[in-house]
């Protein structure tokens, strides 16, 4: 992984990494890690948002390593590391595609930076030589769709868009016919985030995937769920929601430049059981980066010289 991209990631962690140093910090230099030790160590867990559950298996290995090794303070960061990249089993590369576009919905609440993931996923497809159309799919809010012309502009690429209050699926249809006419290799689409009741954005959500399998083979081939981070544990249960109705690939962690909760992502894995894909650290078109678990828990856990 290039050295940017590892630092981009280990900066927007800094807020929670915070929490977990000053715990590291204040046993290091310790002669043998103590029963109080792991405790706080369990607390830092907790305020990171990993969830109990987890927080509670993170710490078993932890106090197991403790009791076996006998580990004193420098040796507790590497514990701690070891533990939480566990969590992470071997990561997966997106799902194969057969003839035609490559089909991506969007999904997610409101506000949870939907709409600027798809434009960065439009700037990464751009930045790999791949021709792209973005969808604006969501409908109900001419906002959506004007916000979503912006960042069109902003990532060069071409957007299919109908008037505010149209059927979503027509304007999927419209733009994969457009998207296979032209041998367009990637199609993002914009999907909404709230409807007059969840039952009816689900059934929304359902309909497009169908409208999108009539028209390319295997689509869609990704269902990203856009997820902030600032939510912590909230946003695993609108998470758990859409995995149940849609039928996602993957996750895209978003502003986990600006929380405390960063651990959130070891939450989300655990109980969705989709990988993570990407993380949003910032504004700009450039700052969707590659899930890397190994620089992840780097970046939560620091090192001697971050403590």
């Amino acid at each position: 992984m290039a050295f940017s991209h590892f630092k981009k990631l280990f900066q927007g962690l800094t807020r929670t990494r915070e929490g977990l140093a000053a715990t590291l910090q204040s046993v290091l230099g310790s002669k043998a890690v103590d029963e109080d030790a792991i405790e706080e160590l369990e607390a830092s867990l907790l305020q990171a948002d990993l969830g109990p559950a987890l927080a509670s298996e993170v710490i078993g290995r932890v106090r197991e390593r403790a009791r076996k090794d006998g580990l004193d303070g420098e040796g507790l960061r590497g514990a701690v590391r070891e533990a939480l990249r566990a969590a992470f089993p071997p990561a997966g590369g997106p799902p194969a595609v057969g003839a035609g576009p490559r089909v991506s919905l969007v999904v997610g609440v409101n506000g949870g930076g939907k709409t600027t993931t798809v434009a960065k996923l439009a700037a990464r497809e751009r930045l790999a030589g791949r021709s792209v159309i973005l969808v604006a799919a969501d409908t109900f809010r001419a906002a959506a769709i004007d916000q979503l012309a912006t960042w069109a502009g902003r990532a060069g690429v071409e957007l299919v868009k109908q008037r505010e209050g149209a059927d979503p699926s027509a304007v999927v249809f419209d733009a994969l016919r457009a998207a296979r006419q032209r041998k367009i290799d990637t199609v993002l689409v914009d999907t909404a985030g709230r409807l007059h009741t969840k039952s009816n954005l689900m059934a929304e959500l359902g309909k497009m995937s169908r409208v999108a399998a009539r028209e390319v083979p295997g689509a869609p081939h990704d269902v990203l769920l856009v997820v902030d981070a600032t939510t912590g544990q909230n946003g695993l249960s609108q998470a758990q929601e859409f995995t149940r109705a849609a039928g996602i690939t993957g996750v895209v962690l978003t502003k986990l430049d600006g929380t405390a909760k960063g651990g959130v992502a070891l939450a989300i894995h655990r109980q969705l059981g989709v990988p993570i894909r990407y993380v949003g650290v910032g504004e700009g078109l450039d700052d969707l980066l590659d899930f890397d678990p190994d620089a992840y828990v780097d970046g939560l856990v620091g090192s001697a010289e971050t403590a």
